[in-house]
């Protein structure tokens, strides 16, 4: 009998699992490159990529501007670490105050690490500026989200997965439901020592859970009205995935909202490197002084000068109005399919942050193997919460790319 031959893809899929944690189940597919909206795998097959590394890579893989930015940058210095200064960390700092508006700019590396510093900076400004009693300050955030898996921010998490076997968990976090004004209201109203509420404006891993047009306004209007900062967490629904440079852009009729405390991460360095930065005014970002907050690569040189490139090249080609128009473009596609298979049930997103909801409960295979169908057919995407599938691509994409992955959605979805 002649042993079947083992592919490079299945050798290297296997190598992980002998020699990796098993902290992740990807789809059974080993990349090596990309380019724009494709990327290819070990065998030379091409997809579209509609995950965009969890929307990390929203100017496209491997753009060649900010690659030059790397090179040139990694040529002449990558770290100094804070115990000095160096000569693009202002740089980058100010490009930020220029483009949000805010007086101040902390970078750090993760998403995970931006969040715990707003929490930090939630606290401190509760304790320095709004009165609280030392050591009673609390955090609010919304049930169902997605911050991140360190042990802080998974206390404030309700997802079984996340939070099984990892307890016990941080004191003085609650949360409130997602898209309830009037559940934040009472409980800002209950609870005086609360320093702030955290919340994505649109809750990705979630489902991409779209809440409703007064929300955010109310939000904001509430924390104002019990002195409670507002936090928006833009990691993922920031810089250009939602048809504006922020989500929070887009309420609030003509004016844009303006969060008491941005986080920012994933496409900050165009998919390049680990950058994240955490935006506020004076009265709460000077509450932190030296030595009470930091990290060795936060606002490291290198990172500093890919992260400006990355935001240029965003704004410059205008990346933020094409997926507002591919966004939609895609939803009216995904809605036409949906007419023809009933499987999908629900359609949803803003920009090009988009999901179906499969037939089934969450904990059905369906979404699963229809993944890996349009896997087969030249298209990458992965299930949330079970019967959820996001669609996140590059947001480089074109009408003809959009047109093309529609049709290969609706091939996929043949036999469900």
């Amino acid at each position: 009998m002649i042993a079947e031959k083992v592919s490079k893809s299945q050798q290297l899929i296997a190598k992980e699992d002998q020699y990796g944690a098993h902290n992740y189940h990807p789809l059974p597919v080993v990349l090596e490159k990309g380019e724009g909206v494709h990327v290819w795998d070990v065998e030379g097959k091409k997809y579209y990529d509609f995950l965009s590394a969890y929307s990390s890579v929203n100017q496209g893989h491997c753009h060649p501007k900010i690659l030059k930015s790397l090179q040139m940058q990694a040529q002449k210095l990558t770290l100094t670490s804070r115990a000095f200064h160096n000569n693009v960390l202002g740089e980058f700092e100010e490009l930020l105050h220029q483009i949000f508006g805010y007086d101040k700019a902390l970078p750090m590396n993760s998403g995970v690490e931006a969040v715990e510093t707003a929490m930090k900076l939630c606290r401190k400004w509760a304790y320095q500026v709004k009165g609280v009693p030392a050591g009673s300050a609390k955090i609010l955030f919304a049930t169902n989200n997605f911050h991140g898996r360190t042990i802080s921010v998974i206390s404030a998490s309700n997802d079984p997965l996340s939070r099984k076997g990892f307890g016990p968990f941080l004191e003085g976090i609650e949360a409130v439901p997602y898209n309830d004004l009037a559940a934040l209201e009472q409980k800002l109203t209950q609870e005086p020592n609360i320093a702030g509420f955290i919340v994505e404006p649109i809750q990705g891993e979630a489902g991409v859970v779209v809440p409703d047009a007064d929300y955010l306004p109310g939000v904001a209007k509430l924390c104002k009205k019990h002195n409670v900062l507002f936090v928006a967490d833009e990691i993922q629904t920031g810089l250009g995935r939602t048809g504006q440079l922020l989500a929070t852009y887009m309420e609030g009729g003509d004016t844009k909202l303006r969060p008491d405390i941005i986080i920012l991460g994933k496409a900050l360095s165009g998919g390049f490197l680990p950058v994240s930065a955490v935006l506020a005014d004076d009265e709460i970002m000077l509450t932190i002084k030296p030595g009470e907050h930091g990290s060795t690569y936060g606002g490291n040189p290198l990172a500093c000068a890919v992260a400006m490139e990355a935001l240029k090249v965003l704004i410059d080609e205008k990346m933020a109005e094409n997926a507002q128009k591919m966004g939609q473009l895609f939803r009216d596609g995904l809605r036409e399919i949906a007419k023809e298979n009933s499987i999908i049930k629900i359609v949803r997103g803003k920009g090009l942050l988009n999901a179906i909801v499969i037939e089934g409960d969450e904990n059905s295979s369906k979404a699963w193997d229809i993944c890996v169908n349009m896997k087969e057919n030249g298209l990458l995407a992965k299930p949330t919460q079970g019967n959820k599938i996001r669609f996140a691509p590059p947001l480089v994409i074109n009408e003809s790319q959009i047109k093309e992955a529609l049709t290969i959605i609706a091939q996929s979805l043949e036999g469900f």
